[in-house]
């Protein structure tokens, strides 16, 4: 790389665009484009900073990516980044990973502690000025089976084991006494294992081997007292198959963060399901996530101007930092 030459950046953005650039614009020649105007943009650029993940302009574009060499979306998951031509060229993807572990890991923390306390209920029925004495579950001595061994799996799985739950993993690799997951079993085992936990928390990446992960044999699997948390991909999941064993009782609880139609449709029968616990998107949304997420493109973006090796570089066939 040429490192005496200025990059230029082009930031792909969507009705917003990211704060505090004053840093990277010092760094490099940046191009602010949307994804009608991406083409244009990609022209001669060495960089491109993916700040809306929900756009599949780049596919489109990616003829006018020239000279690129670099690819950071500004996300944990890049699926909605990688494709074929990408995959199979020798541009560099990185991603966000390490911004939303923790915060990921608190949220789903809080949504096993709301269904085992039955926090639901509690505030329906405050809203309805009613008294009524219930008996909780304890968390503490529960079991939990973490789907995805990445940063924010293991992050998860250190929360959780704080308070007492017992966690295990399902992941590519089969490994015994994980010092963050436990005892973790490979995907192919996956429906064997879902039977023995209380909470089956979905952390894994979206990929042709993890699609459709949850359909209605996995439902079945599940114990009836089980409870499914998702914050990972909408795609592991079949929601028709989720809804009707929510409606049948045959699984005592669901917490979604991510759906295949976002928003979530209002006329969609989850929103009256009292066993369900929906939420826009938004487990690893802390406060400062944005500015966080130029910090750790602009701390990359000094290593690329001094040729020295990016962090978080994502593994195109797996689709994983």
């Amino acid at each position: 790389m040429d490192t005496t030459r200025r990059p230029t950046v082009v930031v792909l953005h969507g009705p917003d665009r990211p704060p505090q650039m004053t840093a990277v614009e010092r760094r490099a020649t940046v191009r602010y484009a949307t994804p009608s105007t991406l083409a244009d943009a990609l022209t001669g650029a060495d960089v491109l900073f993916v700040w809306d993940l929900r756009t599949t302009a780049l596919t489109r574009a990616w003829s006018a990516a020239n000279v690129l060499r670099w690819v950071h979306a500004a996300g944990a998951g890049v699926n909605h980044v990688l494709f074929p031509a990408l995959r199979d060229s020798d541009v560099v993807v990185t991603n966000a990973r390490g911004i939303f572990d923790e915060p990921m890991a608190e949220y789903v923390l809080g949504l096993a502690l709301a269904f085992a306390k039955d926090l639901p209920t509690t505030l329906r029925l405050q809203q309805r000025r009613k008294w009524q004495h219930r008996e909780t579950e304890r968390l503490a001595g529960s079991s939990a089976l973490i789907v995805g061994t990445g940063p924010i799996g293991r992050a998860i799985g250190r929360k959780l084991t704080a308070v007492g739950v017992s966690v295990s993993g399902v992941g590519n690799v089969a490994r015994a006494a994980d010092p963050d997951l436990g005892d973790v079993v490979p995907m192919a085992e996956l429906r064997a294992a879902l039977p023995h936990h209380d909470y089956v928390v979905l952390a894994a990446p979206l990929t042709p081997a993890t699609t459709a992960l949850i359909d209605a044999a996995a439902l079945r699997a599940l114990r009836p007292t089980a409870r499914l948390i998702n914050i990972g991909r909408a795609g592991l999941v079949v929601q028709p198959d989720l809804i009707d064993a929510l409606d049948g009782g045959r699984l005592a609880g669901a917490a979604i963060n991510v759906f295949a139609d976002d928003p979530l449709s209002p006329t969609s029968p989850l929103w009256g399901m009292p066993n369900v616990l929906i939420s826009p998107h938004m487990s690893g949304d802390v406060k400062g996530w944005r500015e966080e997420l130029v910090r750790l493109f602009q701390e990359n973006l000094d290593r690329y101007t001094s040729g020295r090796r990016l962090t978080n570089v994502v593994d195109k066939r797996q689709g994983s930092a």
